[in-house]
């Protein structure tokens, strides 16, 4: 393909121009149109006029229009693909993929100590996406919900359709008893449970309720789910950090810090992995039996491969844990379906507040869950999908070990992700999650998710990719790194592996 023809078509002396994008070719420099071209399509990328998915005009359409050579326009469709803005798809025509690099926000541009900050990474175009606490999003049962759907929408009578109960469908309630004495060893009533738009609107109508009865300060850990701290901030409350290590939270500084509520994920931490041991539960349901709250947010519970289940507090003290579960890390998060069992003390409060928040979740959704739990569907679904996400769970141990091999792993006995940590190394972590980034590959920094300072480190997802994907994301992350001031020596001594590769702390 020639790089030179910059001509336009034979006999063409008049002005032209295109609909498309209001491009004017008079407009552009002599002996520079390809620049000009190429260079007002990808002005068009990265400002989102043309986002991605969007189809390209066929380069002799566009040509005509222009009244220049094809060949010209060809080359300034080339040199987008060639930085990645575009690709081919055949008869499907010049599709945009993805946005200039220059164009994508990187994670030093997004300010950890604003809101939205999750939102606005998960917003971003990428190659391979492996940011925590996204399941496996191809595996959603569809035949096995649709079916459900069609045996619930024959059963019911047109009264069904008119506004439910705002505390939820009973159907739903009874299946989540069920299904949590089933998988989670808790006992309850399904008077107890209230059915939520996920663990994010949990916290909120908790938020609200703790607040009018005067708690204001609420503990979270550190390191912690960044998500769910803003969450709660959104409500008005004061978040208090209280320091996790090896054994979960710290009890001693949960209790000296003076806050009357505490959030916590006890089976398994996030981000690091750790669970909560013995000595600490019972200091911590003494903690609660003497008048504080505990939010257990069992997230991801039922994803364990090389651990024994670990009890839910909730089953050990009803009346002073709030508990909290949902489907998204399950089935999908855009069902926004979860569930929170509460003391007697808060149930008719919460209940209000979900009432006046949104009067209830859609009734239909509800029916069709608690059917796939009643039927086993759900039992079997979860089956499945822990096989698969341990068999990606250990494609990115292997990357890791071959590509950080410096790395220390978190965590890896359970869950949908790996906290990695790069100790004594000298670079931050922000600056290697935004230089992922512009390869392509998205990740979150650890001090994201963290109050105190410590060393740099990621937070990876591995349910949602392929193993080939791992493997080429965690390539990319070991690109990233060598390209930082000092980061690489740090973490490669002499360029070479240690013996045993990653460090692996199973958690």
């Amino acid at each position: 393909m020639s790089r030179s023809n910059e001509g336009s078509m034979e006999g063409s002396k008049s002005p032209s121009g295109s609909d498309f994008l209001q491009l004017d070719i008079g407009r552009a420099p002599h002996g520079g149109r390809t620049d000009w071209l190429a260079g007002r399509l990808r002005a068009a990328i990265a400002d989102g006029t043309l986002p991605v998915g969007s189809r390209l005009p066929a380069s002799r359409v566009l040509a005509a229009e222009l009244r220049v050579s094809r060949g010209l326009v060809t080359e300034a469709y080339q040199r987008l693909a060639e930085t990645g803005q575009v690709a081919g798809r055949g008869r499907g025509g010049t599709v945009v993929v993805a946005p200039p690099p220059s164009a994508v926000p990187t994670a030093p541009s997004l300010a950890p100590d604003r809101g939205g900050l999750v939102d606005a990474l998960r917003a971003v175009p990428c190659r391979i996406d492996l940011s925590p606490g996204v399941p496996d999003l191809t595996a959603f049962p569809r035949t096995a919900w649709i079916q459900a759907e069609r045996r619930v929408l024959a059963a019911l009578t047109p009264a069904d359709f008119g506004y439910g109960n705002p505390q939820g469908a009973p159907a739903l309630r009874e299946a989540v008893v069920g299904w949590l004495a089933r998988n989670r060893g808790i006992r309850a009533d399904p008077d107890e449970v209230v059915i939520v738009a996920g663990v994010a609107q949990a916290l909120g109508l908790l938020a609200q309720v703790l607040r009018e009865r005067g708690v204001h300060r609420i503990a979270v850990e550190d390191p912690g789910s960044l998500g769910a701290r803003q969450q709660l901030e959104h409500g008005r409350m004061e978040t208090v950090p209280v320091r996790v290590d090896g054994a979960g939270l710290d009890v001693a500084e949960l209790r000296a810090s003076g806050a009357g509520a505490v959030l916590l994920t006890p089976a398994h931490q996030f981000p690091t992995g750790v669970v909560l041991d013995g000595g600490r539960r019972r200091d911590l349901l003494a903690w609660a039996a003497g008048g504080g709250l505990v939010i257990e947010d069992d997230y991801d519970a039922e994803h364990r491969y090389d651990r024994a289940p670990v009890p839910a507090l909730r089953a050990l003290l009803p009346e002073g844990v709030c508990y909290a579960g949902s489907v998204s890390k399950l089935l999908a998060p855009a069902l926004r379906l979860g569930w929170l069992l509460v003391p007697p003390r808060l149930r008719d409060a919460v209940t209000a507040a979900k009432r006046y928040a949104d009067l209830g979740n859609p009734v239909l959704a509800q029916l069709v869950l608690a059917r796939l739990m009643d039927s086993g569907e759900l039992e079997r679904h979860l089956r499945f999908v822990r096989r698969r996400h341990r068999r990606r769970r250990d494609a990115m141990l292997r990357a890791l070990a071959e590509r950080l091999p410096g790395a220390r792993v978190h965590g890896a006995a359970a869950g949908l992700h790996l906290m990695v940590t790069f100790d004594g190394a000298g670079f931050d972590d922000t600056d290697l999650a935004s230089a992922a980034l512009d390869l392509g590959v998205k990740t979150h920094p650890l001090s994201w998710h963290r109050h105190r300072p410590g060393p740099p480190g990621l937070i990876l997802g591995y349910a949602a990719g392929t193993a080939g994907e791992i493997e080429d994301g965690i390539a990319a992350l070991g690109t990233a790194l060598s390209g930082l001031p000092d980061g690489g020596r740090k973490v490669f001594p002499q360029g070479r592996q240690p013996p045993g590769g990653s460090r692996v702390v199973r958690g």
